[in-house]
């Protein structure tokens, strides 16, 4: 992925202004409603309608996703509008989602796979092109974020969300915070760190430190990041990409690396949490949706993307799950109708950083045939742990 289509993507928050249906936004608790009434979830939020309402005869959709990564009003919006079972399984990161898809053990309708890996599964035959005259909502999203390189005309992909992975550090527990990636070497941090098990991002910021390209593919450069990892690990306290916010607002950890939505709730809670840009680049990434081959519920998958692709919903992504959105109507929705969340997001460096940020940052890119040299490195340096 190119750095400039990385800067659109993360950098542009001035939104054209779109005509968009003003519904959806908190109501009171439901009590009896008519059949043909609007739809309101257990919190009190009323669903707008789908907007074009797609035909559908299926009664479940089976999504494989990433954990923490979901408005609940979202998820059951969809089933109250569209009377399907929604059925979720959750991953932690991209090599366990492959694994799984890659094994043909489960029949998932969707995937969530990060640009890294959508090159692999294309190769793989495992995913299947979408249709897209099914999909009259696809102009809600930002052109930087379409057309990307990992998949040249969004033949199997569409963007969910994106964002950065950086440092994070609580500022009141930490005499000498860092600024570098290569700062976290610091023996005066072993024992406190959290990182995220994200394999690609952790190896990609060692290589980093040693003025590497992330995306490397020289097995001697590799060997270099290998042995300078292993130097690091052991002064990691916990790997966690579930939810590595929850440590640190516990205070059992007091810094680390992380990704942007979990940086942005842990400083809503403490703001001493911060998250730094280190001086040689963040971790640049986006999430997609891929339809796996072998998914046999196509109407409802076409129903949900449409749907959640609407500006009065996606919006709810900004409200629960601050990461940087690729979906400008659901930008202006925000605006417009709820200032407040959109000011937050707006406003914070986290989901809006720096523009000199962006361009210093490195987008993780499939390495094809190498791809094993990286999974030997952190299964060896890893499992030592």
């Amino acid at each position: 992925m190119s750095k400039n289509n990385l800067f659109k993507m993360l950098a542009l928050l001035v939104i054209a202004s779109m005509a968009l249906t003003a519904c959806g936004g908190g109501g009171a608790a439901a009590t009896a409603e008519p059949e043909t009434g609007p739809k309101v979830t257990s919190t009190g939020f009323v669903c707008p309608e789908p907007s074009p309402r797609m035909e559908v005869t299926s009664k479940e959709l089976n999504i494989f996703v990433w954990t923490e990564y979901f408005p609940q009003d979202m998820l059951d919006c969809f089933e109250l509008v569209y009377d399907i079972k929604l059925n979720r399984d959750e991953y932690s990161s991209n090599e366990e989602m492959y694994a799984k898809v890659s094994a043909g053990g489960s029949a998932y309708d969707l995937v969530q796979p990060t640009d890294y890996i959508i090159g692999l599964m294309i190769r793989q035959g495992l995913l299947q092109e979408l249709d897209h005259t099914k999909l009259p909502n696809i102009g809600n999203f930002d052109s930087g974020w379409m057309d990307q390189s990992f998949d040249p005309g969004n033949k199997y992909t569409l963007p969910y969300l994106g964002g950065t992975d950086a440092i994070v550090v609580n500022t009141a527990t930490v005499e000498n915070v860092p600024t570098s990636w290569a700062d976290l070497w610091k023996p005066e941090y072993a024992g406190r760190m959290i990182f995220l098990d994200d394999s690609r991002a952790v190896i990609g910021l060692t290589l980093l430190t040693l003025g590497y390209d992330v995306n490397t593919v020289d097995p001697a450069q590799l060997e270099e990041a290998k042995a300078k990892l292993a130097e690091l690990v052991p002064n990691i306290k916990v790997f966690d990409s579930d939810s590595p916010k929850t440590a640190l607002i516990a205070g059992d950890v007091d810094l680390g690396m992380t990704w942007t939505g979990e940086a942005f709730i842990a400083n809503q809670e403490n703001p001493d949490i911060q998250y730094v840009y280190p001086s040689e680049g963040p971790i640049l990434w986006q999430d997609n949706w891929a339809m796996p081959v072998g998914a046999s519920h196509s109407d409802a998958i076409y129903a949900w993307l449409n749907y959640t692709m609407q500006g009065d919903v996606f919006w709810l992504t900004i409200r629960d799950f601050q990461y940087t959105n690729p979906n400008k109507a659901a930008l202006e929705y925000a605006k417009a109708n709820q200032p407040d969340v959109y000011s937050a997001y707006a406003d914070s460096p986290i989901t809006n950083p720096p523009a000199e940020a962006v361009a210093n940052g490195h987008g993780i890119e499939d390495v094809g045939d190498a791809t094993p040299l990286f999974d030997d490195i952190w299964v060896e340096v890893k499992g030592g742990q």
